[in-house]
């Protein structure tokens, strides 16, 4: 698979980043959801993790596929 940097969105020294994958995709790198309750209701199977993402980045993404 290969990355393409599209946008990170520093604050303090956190870095939520977004790539474009040569594959049609896009990976998000985001902060760890922490929040068991949140994490209860997503009911994830054990091959998947969530992350939380600032808006900018879902926005950067329309940008790019606009």
């Amino acid at each position: 698979m290969h990355l393409t940097f599209i946008r990170k969105d520093s604050n303090g020294g956190q870095s939520p980043t977004l790539y474009r994958t040569d594959r049609g995709t896009f990976v998000v790198q985001g902060y760890k959801i922490d929040d068991p309750q949140a994490l209860h209701t997503l009911n994830l199977p054990s091959h998947e993790t969530a992350v939380e993402v600032p808006e900018a980045l879902l926005k950067e993404i329309a940008r790019e596929l606009g």
